[in-house]
């Protein structure tokens, strides 16, 4: 019997808008300057206390400091990797990458998304992958375009309604009262 043919996986965009790179950049500092100071100064306390090997934060906050200095490095190798978006298209009526868009399917139900990296995805607030085969499918289209897109649940229509570049007043950060479409 052969090994089935494992297919690669897609090759990820490497990609982030100016707010998701401000967001990591925060994280990190936060993680930094705050948090890891403080486990370091607890695992300090407690090893004081005697007995390493049954001290449970001694234990816990050595691992605690294992896992903040696992995420720093993850983070300072992303935030390197990444490429920031931060200028508008020439074409302000094409669908892009930092694209916030709104369809409207046929049965004229409104969906609103934003094309945001991998590291900003927030399913609740519309905010989706570039690399998503929602976003694949909208990519270039433009402003007032019928857009067929094929989705793990099939062929899709969509008509593209809007496409801004600055945040619309929909985008609150939190969901807003439209049905927001999972699975894209």
């Amino acid at each position: 019997m052969t090994d089935p043919v494992k297919k690669p996986l897609p090759k990820r965009s490497l990609l982030i808008t100016p707010e998701g790179e401000q967001q990591l950049q925060q994280e990190h500092d936060y993680l930094w300057r705050e948090e890891r100071p403080r486990v370091t100064q607890q695992v300090s306390d407690a090893a004081k206390l005697g007995d390493r090997s049954e001290n449970a934060e001694y234990i816990y906050g050595k691992k605690r400091l294992r896992q903040i200095d696992s995420r720093l490095r993850f983070l300072r190798k992303r935030l390197e990797a990444l490429t920031v978006i931060d200028r508008k298209p020439a074409n302000l009526e094409k669908v892009y990458f930092g694209a916030w868009i709104e369809l409207e399917d046929d049965d004229e139900q409104l969906y609103r998304y934003r094309i945001v990296g991998e590291d900003e995805i927030d399913l609740k607030r519309g905010y989706i992958s570039v690399d998503a085969p929602l976003a694949r499918g909208l990519m270039g289209k433009t402003l007032d375009e019928e857009v067929e897109v094929r989705l793990p649940k099939g062929l899709e229509s969509y008509y593209i309604v809007a496409v801004h570049y600055d945040k619309p007043d929909w985008d609150s950060g939190q969901p807003a009262g439209h049905r927001w479409a999972d699975n894209h």
